[in-house]
């Protein structure tokens, strides 16, 4: 075993390889206290079958004891929660030709890039709201949620939003009743999914919106809220930190093109759910889109 000694090693180094086995140490007994927390969690919400006992993996106990400050009662309230929810919305059942018509424009769509940390992303653009905001919405958002998850890589259990504010207007914009059964959904049933948010450009007018919408954010939710500005610094840093820039998006202050092909996106979404239906064990129907949108940057949509 390696000894330092205070006599051949300056006091600084010696203070610091102190602070680093106390912390390695500290980490050690965290970690063997999650651990146990996850053990006792399993053991209180007692036997599970089916597609319950497939989605309370030991990845997912972590989350909602994170969730509730790993507060085994309170995580255990929650999970029961989502299992109920679960069992009746039944959220991994959802067919892409189901909510196609929702984001027929761009909506909401999951991009071909991920992050600098490998996380997926999701784009939004609230101005695209071309229909009335309803179910559809909360249905549409919870496929592509469901979506991203099965898509993560191994060890990863986040991921990313980046909402885009071109277009958005107090018209475009979904119904407060609407947003909170939104927030609600997301952050009751879907703990600890979300690492970052970049609100993108939003105008001032949506600050009215906000400040109604930002008390049903949940404290630890709202840290990962990100407000972004082009032509200001500190924004270019959050991007930059967070982004590769021949990724990224011009719409977001990258170099690539954003183009959303509705087409495109429903043969990838209809492989998906053929990928989705093997790993919950049950058949789902085959997508069709009676009609093909495609939206590309600056030119518009069309049907054809």
């Amino acid at each position: 075993m390696v000894r330092l000694s205070s006599a051949r090693v300056p006091v600084g180094m010696v203070t610091m390889y102190t602070i680093f086995r106390r912390k390695q140490h500290q980490n050690q007994e965290d970690d063997s206290s999650q651990d146990t927390k996850v053990g006792e969690l399993k053991a209180a919400i007692g036997p599970l079958s089916g597609r319950s006992l497939q989605y309370c993996t030991d990845a997912c106990l972590r989350r909602y004891l994170e969730a509730r400050n790993w507060n085994v009662g309170k995580a255990k309230k929650m999970l029961e929660e989502t299992l109920q929810w679960r069992s009746t919305y039944k959220p991994e059942e959802i067919c892409w030709h189901e909510v196609a018509h929702v984001g027929e424009n761009g909506l909401v769509s999951r991009a071909d890039f991920h992050d600098r940390f490998g996380r997926p992303v999701l784009i939004m653009r609230p101005g695209m709201q071309k229909t009335a905001a309803g179910e559809g919405n909360l249905r549409h958002l919870v496929y592509l949620v469901e979506n991203a998850i099965l898509s993560l890589a191994e060890g990863q259990e986040q991921m990313t939003w980046l909402i885009d504010f071109t277009g958005w207007s107090l018209n475009t914009n979904v119904p407060i009743k609407v947003a909170r059964d939104i927030i609600n959904t997301l952050q009751n049933h879907y703990p600890e999914r979300l690492a970052l948010v970049v609100l993108y450009n939003p105008p001032r007018i949506f600050e009215a919106f906000w400040k109604v919408v930002k008390y049903f954010v949940d404290p630890k939710t709202f840290q990962k809220i990100n407000f972004v500005y082009t032509n200001n610094k500190d924004s270019e840093e959050v991007m930059k930190s967070y982004f590769d820039a021949e990724n990224l998006p011009s719409v977001f202050g990258g170099k690539a093109s954003l183009k959303y092909d509705h087409e495109e996106f429903s043969r990838l979404m209809a492989q998906d759910d053929v990928k989705t239906a093997k790993f919950w064990g049950f058949d789902c129907k085959p997508c069709h889109v009676t009609t093909n949108w495609t939206f590309r940057s600056g030119g518009g949509s069309r049907a054809s």
